[in-house]
């Protein structure tokens, strides 16, 4: 009995100290700007998805609850914060969609397994990123207006940069989930 409580607290532990890695990753990865044609990249997309392929679908959520979570208290844990906004107001921006979407992308992401097939894993991280984008662009026709060209405002700058990510996660994911073992 006392062995089954020590493991689970140890576990717990574990679990809790990759989600703060995750989140410090992702915060990192947001505040990096990369030159990009036509927008600089940031990665955080990236990581969302190899946070989900790393950890899995239930650590990675938690990962990215954590992250918003941090993000809605007012730490600059967002792009572009603290510089325009923090917390509450920053979040409901227009990005909230996309936010929004990493959470779901990264449970998506998590289900993608050792035995899956190249094409499936591409089929599953390009339904990821597209979960993003999806909620993104909702949440920005809400806020801005459904006449506005949304897809031309909230997706067509970024889809070169996307492409390029896609491409990267593809090609690293079957050594990414061998890390998954450990965790």
């Amino acid at each position: 009995m006392e062995i089954t409580k020590t493991l689970q607290n140890y576990k717990f532990l574990k679990y809790f100290l990759f989600m703060i890695l995750g989140s410090i990753l992702l915060t990192v990865s947001a505040k990096i700007k990369i030159p990009f044609y036509p927008v600089p990249m940031t990665m955080q997309t990236f990581v969302v998805i190899m946070l989900g392929i790393v950890l899995g679908s239930r650590v990675a959520t938690s990962t990215i609850l954590l992250y918003l979570f941090e993000g809605l208290c007012g730490l600059p844990v967002f792009s572009n914060s603290p510089e325009k906004g923090v917390g509450i107001i920053y979040f409901t921006g227009p990005t909230m969609g996309y936010l929004i979407g990493f959470i779901f992308a990264s449970y998506f992401a998590g289900k993608i397994i050792l035995k899956d097939s190249y094409f499936q894993i591409a089929l599953k991280i390009i339904s990821s990123i597209t979960i993003i984008y999806c909620l993104g662009l909702l949440w920005l026709g809400y806020l801005i207006g459904w006449e506005k060209p949304l897809f031309d405002l909230g997706a067509k700058p970024f889809l070169l940069a996307e492409t390029f990510k896609v491409l990267i996660l593809i090609i690293i994911t079957k050594y990414l989930l061998k890390f998954r073992k450990f965790i």
